[in-house]
């Protein structure tokens, strides 16, 4: 799927649109005043980049109008390179802005590694594999390098090379056939890989963690680094460890704590996030369990794929414009869910008013106080391509607000696929659909946040529940003192 401009278009503009559902494929132009001014391609983007650069020369289109839904290459007559242009690029040149892979880049991994998909391509240089808005330029580049129809992908993409089956056939048969560990998935789907591989097993822990709670049992060795040591590893190999602070608020002994480690553990760099906590950086493995212990504050799970934070704003309590008391839901909101794991990270964000200070509407879960209560909005994002929240319901109570919020994060946790993120699973089963569930259901709705508060009762902290939370604390022995223990065992 590719999208630039004004796709939607409106009274004042004229549309193109070319539809081929059983090929699956869709392109939709937007002119206003003789001018490209928005493009949706779905299928077959392999002209989005191209299209990019009519919309930001602003030039006049009425000259190529009859063939522009064709593509660049049947532009030939009238100066243009067609599919020419991945060939008379520099390598040098910047292909991927947002990951900064050059075209000589893309085609040394085509040939070294002999890809032929754009999938392929995305994996071994991450070219593509952010906002997307250069695939067409990278299909361009891998049809000119590596030859041949690369374009037939199949109509199902399976979750990983050590099987067949994509993410919705797992979630189903986990369910269906209450497989409660992975080496019964894997036996039971038939895995080519019999231990798997460090992409499917962390998403078949989360396929079963949050299909059968309680019942499955979690597998921290199937998590990443940083949710296996409960802190996010930085570049020089130490930790970030950054505490919880319920709705962004904070008190002086809380402070006191957090300075008495930094000065006690020599902690290099202390940071307030965008999340409104402070950061930690530069905390060495060995010193984590002390700093937890010393901070004595909850996990903020910034390592991992869960609830991160509740943003709030100072809200009715102190604020003159407040309507509504925007901190005391935030901290509530964030009590009720803040142990929970989901397919991707997950923020919440509550404003007190319209002005919306917290920036609620880009947040997974937005929520801006009114007059008559409360505004939600469900699947925004402030990430590599920020997306808009979508408008979701109007509520009276916090009491509502929590329900629904649960509801729509059970609805998330049970059907998005790993490592995507809201904004990804509501696009892919449409806002009508979360809507009919939620709005339109309210048993199922209220069955969905009973489901997720059955699911978080009693899970642990992970930085002091060690032993319920599976946390391997071997790990945090320093390598000298564990060579000094083994030199004394031989002894």
């Amino acid at each position: 799927l590719f999208s630039a401009g004004n796709f939607t278009g409106g009274d004042d503009t004229e549309e193109i649109v070319m539809s081929d559902p059983a090929g699956g494929v869709y392109k939709k132009l937007v002119i206003k005043d003789d001018k490209l001014v928005g493009a949706c391609l779905y299928g077959d983007t392999v002209d989005g980049s191209w299209y990019i650069k009519l919309l930001r020369e602003g030039r006049t289109v009425s000259d190529i109008r009859d063939k522009l839904m064709f593509g660049e290459s049947n532009i030939g007559d009238v100066g243009h390179q067609g599919h020419n242009k991945a060939a008379a690029m520099k390598d040098s040149d910047e292909v991927c802005g947002c990951n900064g892979v050059t075209k000589g880049t893309i085609c040394k991994a085509i040939k070294d590694k002999g890809l032929f998909t754009l999938d392929e391509v995305k994996k071994h240089t991450k070219a593509s594999a952010s906002c997307g808005s250069c695939t067409g330029l990278v299909e361009q580049i891998l049809m000119f390098t590596a030859g041949g129809d690369y374009s037939a992908t199949p109509k199902k993409k399976a979750m990983c090379g050590c099987t067949e089956h994509s993410h919705q056939e797992v979630r189903d048969a986990i369910f269906a056939n209450k497989y409660l560990a992975i080496a019964d998935v894997q036996k039971g789907l038939g895995w080519k890989t019999p231990n798997g591989c460090s992409s499917c097993r962390p998403a078949l822990n989360y396929y079963l963690i949050s299909s059968w709670p309680k019942e499955a049992k979690d597998d921290p060795q199937s998590r990443f680094i940083n949710e296996r040591s409960h802190a996010n590893i930085q570049k020089d190999g130490t930790y970030s460890v950054i505490p919880r602070m319920w709705g962004g608020e904070t008190t002086a002994d809380e402070l006191r704590r957090i300075a008495d480690a930094v000065d006690k553990y020599q902690i290099p760099t202390v940071k307030v996030t965008g999340g409104q906590r402070i950061d930690l950086l530069g905390v060495k493995k060995e010193d984590l369990q002390a700093v937890w212990k010393d901070i004595g504050m909850p996990s903020g799970h910034a390592y991992a794929k869960a609830l991160r934070t509740v943003k709030t704003c100072v809200g009715s309590e102190w604020c003159r414009m407040g309507t509504q008391d925007s901190t005391q839901m935030g901290k509530d909101l964030e009590r009720a869910h803040w142990r929970m794991y989901a397919p991707h990270k997950v923020k919440y964000a509550v404003s007190g008013c319209p002005r919306n200070c917290a920036e609620a509407g880009i947040k997974d879960v937005g929520i801006i106080g009114v007059d008559s209560g409360w505004e939600m909005y469900i699947a925004g994002n402030g990430g590599i391509k920020t997306e808009v929240a979508h408008f979701f319901v109007k509520l009276k109570t916090a009491e509502e607000v929590l329900e629904y919020t649960g509801a729509f994060m059970q609805l998330y946790r049970k059907e998005g696929w790993y490592l995507e993120r809201t904004v990804h699973y509501v696009g892919r089963v449409g806002l009508d659909y979360v809507k009919k569930r939620i709005l339109e259901d309210a048993e199922g709705r209220k069955a969905l946040n009973e489901e997720l508060l059955f699911a978080l009762d009693g899970e642990p902290d992970p930085w002091f529940d060690f032993d319920k939370a599976a946390v391997d604390t071997r790990q945090f022995i320093p390598i000298k003192a564990v060579s000094a223990t083994a030199e004394r065992t031989v002894s």
